[in-house]
Order: C-alpha cells, then structure tokens, then sequence
C-alpha cells in the first residue's frame, strides 16, 4: 500500500482532490472542480512569473471572499509571497501595509480595493481579477505565459503568506508563514476533526484572515472536500444555504454564532437547518460557555471551541469531536502543537498552575519579519509566548483565563491600541490619548478611548475622525474626555487601569 504524500506546500494541499469533484461552489453561482482549481491556479501562477513576480516578491491581494480570492491567493503563492489585505481598510491603512509589505503588486477588482489603488505607488504592478459566468479567474492587464504551468514548484521553507498581527506598544509585526506551516496546520485541522471528501464546509469567515483561509478553506481542499464561499456572512439566509449545499460543518467566531441564535427559532425551529452538520467550531475569540450549551440545544449539533493564532498558522488547540467529552469554557488539547504553561522567569509551571501560554510545533512561525525586539521577547528556549494566560489540567486541557497583552479582541479581530492612539493623537486638539478594550455582549470586546484635549473638539467629532483614517471595527463607539489620564505612581499609563478608572472596566 502506497501512503499518502505528507503535505509541504500548498500546492499539496490541492493535489489531492478527485478531478471532477466540487472544490469551491459559490451560493448561486459558479462550481469549481479540483481539476478546474489545480488548472487555473497554474495558470494564473505563470502568468504572474511572466510578468516578472518571483520567488521572494510580495503581492498584495485586496479581494472579497469568492473564487478570485482563493485562486488569486494560491496561484501567488506557487510563485512569490500573497499578502491579502482587509478590503475595509481605508487609504491611510492601506498605504501603511502596502509600503510595510513592500509589495511588487497589487490585486483588486473593479468593485474592491479603490483606496488601495488610490495610495499604491506607481512602481507596483497593478492587475484586476475577473470571475467569468463558467466560474474561471483571470487577471488584467494580461501578460502572456509561455507555458500553462510557471517554470518553478514553492519549496516548503518559502513564504507562502505574509500577515500582520496587532502589537500593544508597536505598529502591526509581519507575521511571514512558510507553506510548511500552513501545510501542517491544514492536516492537523484534517486530523482532529476527521475531515474526508464527503464533508462540505461553509467558510463565513473573511479569506484575508487566518481563521478563514486555513481552517475553512485549506483544511477542506486537504480532505478532498468541497468548501462553499458566500461572499458574506448572513445570519438572515445563512441555514437554508447551508442547508441547500449539504454544509457538514462551519467554524466561525462567536459574534457569528451570537447572530445565528438570535435568528433561531426556540426548540426544534433552530435545528431544521443543521441536519446535514457534524459539528459546528468556534476560534478567534472565548466562545462563553452559555453560548455553547444554547447552540448544542438549538441546533442539536456538537460545538468545539478551538484555539489559534496567526503566528501558529491558525489552530493550536481544540475540543474534540464526539463521543470524547467536550468541555465548555476550556480551548481543548494540543493539536499537533506542544503546549505549556510558562512564568515570567521561562520556568514551565506544574498542572493547574497559571502562568503564559506557551507552544512548540512545525506550524509555528520561526520568527517575525525585521523585528528582532519583537523577536527576543516572543521566544524563550524554543517555545512561543502567546500573550495569553491559562492553565493545563491533569489530562493536558487547555483553559485560558486572561491574557498578558492589551490587544483588543473584537470578533476575533486583533486590534493594536496603539494604531488607534496614532490616529487620535494626530488630531490638533488631542495632546493624549490612550486606547483600550471594553466588553461587548456580541463581539467580546471593542474599542474606547480617553483623550485630553489642547483644542476645541467633541467626542463626536474624534469618532467621526477615527471613522476617516481607521477600518469601521477598529473605531471607538465611545471617547472620554477627560482632564488628566490615570498613571501609577511610577508615572507609567497601563491601559487596563485607565480603562478601570474611566470606563469602570473591571482590571482583572
């Protein structure tokens, strides 16, 4: 008996899948075979080597969730590096990741990505993505490829894909992913989860995100399986489509599942859309424990809480599938991935003694890009300092119960404090400000702020302000005004007490 390829790039992760079956299906829209998939992505990867991208090249993709994206993505990546770009970003953002990325191109289409064309330099490629009725991507302006297949195959050390994730004290870290990462993590998303050919997930989450690329899409082409791509979450249509395409199972943050009970009808109403589901995952942020029982009730399918992270290539730790117990309010056991609960000092911590999360594994990045500050304080003897604060209980469980960074968790969106204190301190009448995260029943958390003023303002008008230079989910609802920010008596903002003092946030 021949065994099965061990996955190394992503070009395996698509290798694998039966000629003629369904890839990727759009809601009312176009089927793409592994056959289709393997031959566009091809493709469209020697188009891009004619044009001159190559290994080590970095090509920025601002796309919404569809067929372009993922083909767009995958064919960049057999070539050069993919760096996609959150289509909400505003031309102040887009002009800092595409210059922090040092892009050599850019992929929009006609109806996304108008204020990254606006700011991009005129040294980048420009290309657009076209979806035709038959389901078949193409970009222009074309260059002619000399061959249907690019000249070379990605090594599983290059950088497949490059993301920036939120620090407290600095502007994002770029995060560079090589496919042997992403490969490894997409098989042990396969292997927890007992993926095959017959599952069919729904990825609702957005494709320039970990979450959605890997978990949703990456892990389903590995399995053989189909995934099918709404162009957006809708709670209103979300179970007869998932429903109509025999969906076995989705992952999602909690805000989504939030949206989803709240369109459920009470008793056997919430379950007529899930026959077809195996299990419904949650990652990206704390799913409460109330929120799972509610689902497990209302759609009569098992819930498992997973846990991961960008720097990991998506998923750390999860709860099982039945009939292993599952276990509310916990994140589950390491998948793949060495897990330890570390203090201050880099001393591992006993069972059930709290400290750092902490992990080891072939899915976890080797370092940030350009950031060796980021670098020292991230790694200690080999292992990862997460930032969040659990413990491991006698069985290897993972339950999380803080965490040691200020980043601001809303739906599984990381937001740096800092980029939001950047932009209100560029305000005239600003002289501080310091932002900080505050609950929120749907999203876990979103951001305030407090400012002191040197001008005349209103908290309105900062808002409205934020609005002009942030993405809309990195925008405080709410700004203090306030005389004076709250510092310890050694003179230092921690923004957990400012939040406790002004906010009346609980510091924890």
């Amino acid at each position: 008996m021949t065994m099965p390829k061990i996955p190394e790039t992503l070009l395996d992760l698509i290798a694998g899948g039966k000629p003629n079956h369904p890839a990727i299906i759009v809601p009312d829209g176009p089927v793409v075979t592994y056959e289709a998939l393997r031959s566009q992505v091809a493709e469209l990867a020697a188009q891009l080597e004619a044009a001159g991208i190559s290994g080590g090249d970095r090509v920025a993709i601002v796309l919404p969730n569809g067929i372009e994206m993922i083909v767009s993505f995958l064919a960049v990546a057999s070539v050069a590096t993919a760096a996609p770009l959150n289509p909400a970003y505003k031309a102040d953002e887009f002009d800092f990741y595409l210059g922090d990325t040092g892009a050599k191109a850019l992929i929009t289409s006609d109806s996304t990505g108008e204020d990254a064309r606006a700011v991009v330099s005129d040294s980048v490629m420009q290309l657009s993505a076209h979806l035709n009725p038959e389901g078949r991507v193409t970009l222009t302006p074309g260059t002619p490829a000399a061959t249907k297949t690019p000249s070379t195959t990605p090594s599983p050390d290059a950088v497949a894909l490059v993301l920036h994730t939120s620090g407290t004290t600095s502007r994002p870290k770029r995060v560079p992913l090589a496919h042997r990462n992403i490969a490894v993590s997409a098989s042990n998303i396969v292997a927890t989860y007992q993926l095959t050919s017959d599952d069919v997930s729904m990825c609702v989450m957005p494709l320039f995100h970990i979450h959605g690329l890997v978990a949703s899409t990456m892990s389903t082409f590995l399995s053989g399986g189909t995934v099918v791509v709404p162009p957006r979450f809708n709670a209103l249509n979300f179970w007869p489509v998932a429903r109509g395409y025999g969906t076995t199972w989705f992952s999602a943050v909690p805000s989504m599942h939030h949206a989803l009970l709240g369109r459920a009808g009470r008793g056997d109403g919430g379950k007529v859309g899930a026959d077809t589901m195996r299990f419904i995952r949650s990652c990206s942020a704390a799913l409460p424990a109330s929120t799972m029982t509610d689902m497990e009730e209302r759609f009569g399918v098992p819930v498992l809480e997973a846990y991961g992270m960008t720097e990991a290539a998506h998923q750390m730790a999860s709860n099982p599938l039945p009939p292993a117990k599952r276990f509310a309010g916990a994140v589950g056991f390491g998948t793949g991935v060495d897990i330890g609960i570390m203090d201050e000092a880099g001393e591992m911590q006993p069972t059930r003694g709290h400290g750092e999360v902490v992990i080891k594994g072939p899915n976890v990045i080797d370092g940030y890009e350009d950031n060796p500050e980021a670098n020292k304080s991230s790694f200690t003897n080999g292992w990862f300092r997460t930032g969040d604060q659990g413990f491991l209980d006698a069985d290897g469980c993972l339950t999380l119960v803080g965490r040691l960074k200020e980043m601001i968790n809303r739906s599984g969106e990381k937001i740096s404090p800092i980029e939001i204190d950047d932009v209100l301190l560029a305000h005239p009448a600003v002289s501080e400000a310091v932002s900080f995260a505050v609950p929120h029943p749907i999203h876990g958390e979103e951001p305030a702020a407090a400012v002191v003023l040197s001008g005349t303002t209103d908290a309105r008008e900062l808002i409205a302000y934020c609005r002009e230079h942030l993405a809309p989910f990195k925008c405080p609802r709410v700004i203090h005004i306030v005389d004076e920010i709250p510092r310890t008596a050694t003179g230092k903002v921690q923004r957990r007490i400012v939040a406790a003092t002004i906010a009346g946030v609980s510091a924890g």
